[in-house]
C-alpha cells in the first residue's frame, strides 16, 4: 500500500504536536521517558492512518440520499433560509428542519457514516424517499414556521418541540416571614404573578429569588440556602434578617414594576439598594440576574398568545 506523502507529512506533524503537548504536561524533555511516550504515539497514530486509508479504499461512507436524489440536487438547492421536510415513499413526512442557508444544511445528510452519526439518524436517511423545500424570508420566519409544522405534524424524527409545554406563571405573595415565590399553573388568591409563560418559568423565579435575596439581606451570595444556585422546586421563601415587611412590600412592589417592562428602573433600584455589596463574585451574580430577567420577560413576551401582564389578584 502507498501513503500520499503530503498526508504522511500532515500526520507527522499532528502526532508531533500531540507528543510536545503531552511532554509539556509531564514536565519532560529530551529524557528517555518523553522519547518513549513519542515513539508510542507515532507508532499507534501510523498504526490508525493505515486502517483509516484501508477502511476509506475498501469501505467508502454510504450516501443514500446521493444516490435517491442525485447530487444534482444537493448543488442546486438556494442558499437562502427555509424549511426541508423529509418524506418516506409513502409521502409521510418523516422529518422537519429548518436552515439559515439551505443548500449548506442539506449538504450535511448526504454522507450517512455510521461511525459518526446515531443510529436513529442513520434509519432516518434510508427511509427518506423525497426532500420538500419551502423557502422563508429570513432565519427568524424559518424558526416561525419549523415551531408551526412540528406542532401541527408531530414527525416521527423529531423530538424537541412537538408537544406544547402548559402555560406557567411566576407568583409571589408578602408574609409575615418573607417573600414567597412559586411557579404554577393556577394563581392563588391574593398573588401577584407575571405571566402566563411557555418557556422559561423556573429560570425566571430563581433570578427573581437570588435578587429578593440580594436587596434584602444586601449580603453576598456565599450566604445563599443551599440550591437556590440551581432550579429550586415548589415553593421558595426569601426573609431578611429583621422580618420587616415594609422591606418585603417594597421588593414585591420593585418586581411587579420590573415584569410589567420598567425594568431600567428596577435596575437602578437595585443597584443603589445593593451598593454595599463589594464581593466580585456576588456583583457578577447580580448583574448576570438583572440581564437574566430582563431577557426572560423579553422572551417570555414574544412566546405567548397574548401580552406577558403582571396583575394583582387581591
Amino acid at each position: 500500500m502507498v501513503v500520499n506523502s503530503a498526508y504522511y507529512t500532515y500526520v507527522w506533524s499532528e502526532l508531533r504536536e500531540k507528543q510536545a503537548k503531552l511532554a509539556k504536561r509531564v514536565g519532560v524533555r529530551g529524557s528517555p521517558r518523553c522519547e518513549a511516550i513519542r515513539t508510542c504515539w507515532i507508532f499507534e497514530g501510523l498504526l490508525l492512518t493505515f486502517n483509516r486509508v484501508n477502511q476509506l479504499l475498501l469501505f467508502p461512507d454510504p450516501r443514500p440520499l446521493v444516490e435517491r436524489l442525485g447530487a444534482d440536487f444537493f448543488r442546486q438547492a438556494p442558499e437562502s433560509a427555509g424549511m426541508y421536510l423529509m418524506r418516506d415513499a409513502e409521502e409521510r413526512i418523516l422529518y422537519v428542519g429548518k436552515a439559515k442557508n439551505l443548500r449548506k444544511r442539506l449538504c450535511s445528510y448526504r454522507v450517512a457514516n455510521p461511525d459518526t452519526l446515531r443510529k436513529r439518524h442513520l434509519k432516518l436517511l434510508r427511509a427518506v424517499a423525497r426532500i420538500q423545500l419551502e423557502l422563508c424570508d429570513d432565519e427568524k420566519a424559518a424558526l416561525a414556521r419549523e415551531a408551526e409544522l412540528l406542532l401541527a405534524l408531530r414527525p416521527r424524527y423529531n423530538r424537541a418541540g412537538t408537544w406544547s409545554s402548559p402555560q406557567q406563571f411566576v407568583a409571589w405573595s408578602v408574609e409575615e416571614s418573607g417573600l414567597l415565590f412559586s411557579v404554577t399553573q393556577h394563581v392563588p388568591p391574593g398573588w401577584q404573578f407575571h405571566g402566563p409563560l411557555r418557556t422559561g418559568a423556573l429560570s425566571l423565579r430563581a433570578a427573581m429569588v437570588r435578587l429578593a435575596w440580594c436587596a434584602m439581606n444586601q449580603q453576598d451570595v456565599s450566604r445563599l440556602p443551599e440550591g437556590w444556585f440551581g432550579l429550586p422546586r415548589g415553593e421558595v421563601l426569601v426573609s431578611c434578617r429583621n422580618n420587616d415587611l415594609r422591606v418585603f412590600e417594597e421588593m414585591s412592589v420593585q418586581l411587579q414594576s420590573a415584569c410589567a417592562g420598567k425594568t431600567n428602573e428596577f435596575v437602578s433600584w437595585l443597584r443603589e439598594r445593593t451598593a454595599n455589596l463589594t464581593d466580585p463574585f456576588t456583583l457578577q451574580v447580580r448583574d448576570l440576574d438583572l440581564d437574566r430577567l430582563a431577557l426572560l420577560n423579553k422572551v417570555a413576551a414574544t412566546s405567548t398568545s397574548g401580552p406577558s401582564t403582571t396583575i394583582s389578584t387581591r
